[in-house]
């Protein structure tokens, strides 16, 4: 008697994989100034263009009560805290990107919950949470990933968060690498595929696969009831 053979389609098992959005939370990644005005010291090419659906998003999230979490890059000026191919750069370049206490650093603010925040750099790169709302916090992240080094799982675990919503810059790094690792943590995953920046065919594909479901900013805020 043969063995059954594997299927790598995880649509015939959706009581695993299917989003709960009335416990969920959103996750925006690096939607800093330095990353997506144009013009700004690392600028990633079509982030600015998806902001207002990243908006859209945010403030549907916060309609609902639930959970909105930042996470943000904070690079020293001397590179130390940098991943190791960013680190030359950064010290050659003497700093100047996502830097602490600079205008760079901060999160866009089309996204912020007010025009006067301030992101409290001592705090975030000690490893703590910054609460901006009754339901919105910022995690600094020191890599790619926003589970690595970070309390994000346990802030979620404590929250009955079992799912989550990516949005942000840029999917090759940070949302991809941050996806990834919520799939191996066994959260429900969905990505909103018009408020990402770089996304492409292969990647929504790959995602697929292992389970992500892809839609778009409507379709995201209909499941909230909005």
């Amino acid at each position: 008697m043969g063995s059954r053979p594997y299927s790598h389609n995880l649509t015939l098992m959706p009581e695993y994989t299917a989003p709960r959005f009335l416990s969920s939370a959103l996750i925006v990644i690096d939607m800093q100034n330095d990353f997506v005005l144009p013009g700004a010291s690392a600028c990633v090419e079509g982030t600015s263009a998806v902001v207002p659906q990243v908006a859209e998003l945010v403030n549907a999230y916060r309609q609902v009560g639930l959970p909105v979490i930042h996470i943000v890059r904070l690079y020293e000026p001397d590179g130390t805290n940098a991943d190791l191919c960013r680190r030359a750069h950064i010290q050659q370049a003497g700093g100047g990107i996502a830097e602490p206490g600079t205008e760079g650093a901060q999160i866009v603010e089309a996204l912020r919950p007010s025009p006067t925040l301030k992101l409290d750099t001592a705090s975030l790169l000690a490893g703590h949470a910054q609460a901006v709302g009754e339901h919105e916090f910022i995690f600094y992240k020191p890599r790619w990933g926003a589970f690595y080094g970070t309390a994000l799982e346990v802030f979620l675990r404590e929250h009955g968060i079992d799912t989550l919503v990516f949005a942000g810059c840029n999917f090759p790094n940070c949302p991809r690498t941050s996806i990834y690792e919520a799939s191996e943590r066994d959260f429900r995953l969905v990505l909103a595929r018009d408020a990402v920046s770089q996304l492409y065919p292969k990647g929504e594909e790959e995602l697929a696969s292992i389970g992500v479901r892809l839609m778009g900013v409507g379709a995201i805020r209909a499941e909230l009831g909005l």
